[in-house]
């Protein structure tokens, strides 16, 4: 009798596929050595606060012991950074787990889960895991004035049903880079009844310059159902150690804290976030030096004749108009990778990452 692992999965495991990671890219570091342009997972590539490489370093020896569980000393940092309570906060391994943690927690095969169709693909996959209905809501058009691709918030907000438990929304947006402003949102979560959260993953807010848009931390006091997820991967440039949070009521983070690993944020990341934290001059530094690159290099494919849609992230979508797999293989083949978007539906894109100078430079040469 032979052995079948699959059989013996439950059904909801059964349907789900494995995640893929796209390219190795040990491999093709050994490969392209220094030549290889790494311009496909939006890592911060000033690299993190010098704070926090010396924390880790100091710590290096402690590492026979179990991280805090609680991590306590950088709960009360982020508590007193966002003027909120320690009990509304949990931390994760990378926002990635928190998402998934949400949906484990507050969604079941009773139950439906709304997100857009080009929104964060960890939606689709947290849903899919809880065994909930999936309403996938159509995106606003690509030649939408503002968000081409975007969250049709209007539409996302009709979507709700009694059901509902969760509403997945990402501001800015992967792979889209679009966002919504303040305003947008207020009227949004208005319309959500308290029975259904909304999940709003702020993954690449620090890069945000768009006016009248900020966090949706401001509106926890008046919207229980609401939920903000962040990380120290993207700004902080901690994404190899794999730390993020979330904010929301005390109620919400007493239910996740039934089901959270105990262990599930590393000592080194703990401390290194700590620090990182308090080196406000090396984050602006980041954001200032992202913003510069994403318009330089922005105006740069758009002067070759690339449509290069809006963004408020440290990555760059570009849509060929067709299929863009002989792009993407065409950089591949001269060590440019970039992030080719078929698995969003989005064949006709590639999503290009703010690499330093030198890596963007050898993009445009690859493209000319």
């Amino acid at each position: 009798m032979s052995f079948d692992a699959t059989a013996l999965a439950n059904p909801i495991t059964r349907l789900l596929r494995a995640y893929d990671p796209g390219h190795d890219l040990p491999a093709l570091r050994l490969r392209f050595g220094g030549d290889l342009a790494e311009l496909g997972s939006n890592e911060a590539v000033l690299g993190p606060s010098p704070r926090a490489l010396k924390a880790m370093a100091e710590s290096l020896p402690d590492v026979f012991r179990y991280p805090d569980p609680q991590a306590g000393t950088l709960k009360h940092a982020l508590a007193a950074k966002w003027q909120v309570d320690c009990a509304g906060i949990a931390f994760g391994n990378g926002s990635h787990e928190l998402l998934m943690l949400l949906a484990q927690c507050f969604a079941d095969p009773g139950t439906s889960v709304v997100f857009s169709q080009f929104g964060f693909a960890v939606f689709a996959i947290a849903t899919a895991a809880a065994g909930a209905t999936p309403i996938c809501v159509t995106s606003l058009p690509g030649d939408h004035a503002s968000a081409p691709y975007g969250h049709d918030l209007d539409a996302l907000a009709a979507a709700v049903r009694a059901d509902t438990r969760i509403v997945y929304l990402a501001n800015p947006n992967n792979p889209t880079g679009t966002w919504f402003d303040d305003a947008e949102l207020d009227r949004f979560l208005a319309r959500v009844p308290m029975t259904c959260l909304v999940v709003v993953d702020e993954a690449y807010q620090e890069f945000v310059d768009a006016p009248g848009t900020s966090s949706a931390v401001r509106l926890l006091g008046r919207y229980p159902n609401l939920v903000v997820t962040r990380t120290f991967s993207k700004a902080y440039a901690l994404a190899g150690l794999r730390i993020g949070y979330l904010l929301a009521d005390e109620g919400v983070v007493g239910v996740l804290e039934r089901l959270r690993e105990s262990f599930n944020v590393n000592a080194l990341a703990q401390v290194a976030a700590l620090a990182a934290l308090g080196d406000v001059a090396h984050l602006q530094k980041v954001c200032a030096w992202t913003r510069h690159e994403r318009g330089w290099l922005a105006g740069e494919l758009s002067a070759r004749g690339y449509r290069v849609l809006p963004s408020q992230t440290n990555f760059l979508l570009v849509d060929l108009g067709g299929d863009a797999s002989g792009l993407e293989k065409h950089l591949f083949e001269r060590g440019v990778i970039v992030r080719p978007m078929a698995g969003y539906g989005l064949g006709h894109c590639v999503r290009i990452s703010l690499g330093t100078r030198s890596e963007s430079e050898r993009l445009l040469a690859a493209l000319s």
